[in-house]
């Protein structure tokens, strides 16, 4: 049986394992506002004890990168998108029974951890399946997934937890991520060279633009101290310091800020806070897209990447200072605060 366009499945995949890595990681910061006070929290200090989570899981997340980077080197990202995806689903669910915030900081960093697996797993397995030509747009994939994931996450917490409890609402999330393990294991049976599912046409495709000599150079094995010396390294080093704090910052205190500045309740977070997710998806598709249409036109790949880049932290940075700039109009108008 050979099925046809099977890399587009196969990041189809790796976007839903993203989606319900964000809902799970985004279930503390919408619930947090409103139950801190069970854990004997007092108002004036529970933004420090969510700071103080959040610092406990991007500790972990930050050590994860490496130790699952190497894991998926290992071992490949088929078994190793398996350990990470049990990993958080067995540390989100343990949530479920926090009873201080202790045991909440321990969680999260065993999540932090186990998630981290889906950054260095998505982008191995999109070298892995996706000719050069292709990856902006399977990385554009993967990065509107996490805006979905986001997108989903708000009414699917609030609505489990108006129903059943937020302890309810960890147990019940865990469950995702044990079921897309089924239909990974089932379609992601081997790499593109060996899959027996591919099409001969797909797997030319794939290879397109490949010599024996590259497949050798990227199989290599480099130290810390030698990536270190590539400009490359520190170009994906400094734009993730300075990009990555913008999007955490919406990640962990949209909920927070929309409570205490537009006094929402649980239900109207479930049904307003996934809004700047949707344009945060479209901006991942769009600037996929964008530096792909560049690199056919014969720009670089370096370069119509960075040109993409470029731009959305222009909108991103004119967007944020009107928040700033114009808040206390704002708050007689959520609607467009949001948006």
């Amino acid at each position: 049986m050979k099925v046809k366009g099977l890399r587009w499945w196969i990041i189809g995949l790796i976007g839903m394992a993203t989606i319900i890595n964000y809902i799970d990681r985004s279930a503390i910061n919408i619930l947090w506002p409103y139950i801190y006070k069970e854990f004997g929290i007092a108002d004036a200090d529970n933004k420090n004890a969510l700071a103080i989570i959040t610092t406990f899981f991007m500790i972990a997340y930050a050590i994860g990168q490496t130790v699952t980077g190497k894991m998926m080197d290992a071992i490949g990202t088929r078994l190793g998108m398996v350990v990470s995806i049990i990993g958080w689903s067995i540390s989100i669910a343990l949530h479920a029974v926090a009873r201080s915030l202790a045991s909440f900081n321990i969680f999260r960093a065993m999540l932090g951890f186990s998630e981290a697996g889906n950054w260095p797993g998505a982008t191995k397995s999109n070298a892995e399946w996706f000719p050069a030509r292709e990856r902006a747009i399977a990385q554009g994939i993967f990065g509107a997934s996490a805006s979905a994931g986001s997108v989903v996450a708000a009414p699917v917490i609030v609505a489990i937890s108006l129903a059943f409890g937020w302890r309810a609402t960890f147990a019940s999330i865990a469950v995702l991520g044990i079921l897309w393990i089924i239909p990974w294991l089932i379609i992601n049976k081997a790499t593109p060279d060996k899959h027996p599912w591919i099409s001969k046409e797909e797997q030319e495709h794939i290879n397109e633009g490949r010599t024996e000599k590259t497949n050798t150079v990227t199989e290599k094995a480099y130290s810390w101290k030698q990536l270190l010396k590539f400009k490359n390294t520190w170009g994906v080093i400094s734009s993730r310091f300075f990009i990555d704090p913008v999007w955490w910052m919406f990640v962990t205190w949209l909920p927070t800020f929309l409570k205490e500045q537009f006094s929402f309740d649980l239900k109207q977070i479930g049904a307003f806070a996934w809004v700047p997710y949707v344009f945060a998806a479209i901006g991942g598709l769009l600037g996929g897209f964008y530096s792909s249409a560049l690199v056919r036109k014969g720009m670089p790949a370096a370069k119509a990447r960075k040109r993409a880049i470029t731009i959305g932290c222009i909108i991103m940075l004119v967007a944020l200072a009107a928040i700033a700039i114009y808040l206390d109009q704002l708050k007689e108008h959520a609607n467009i605060a949001i948006a």
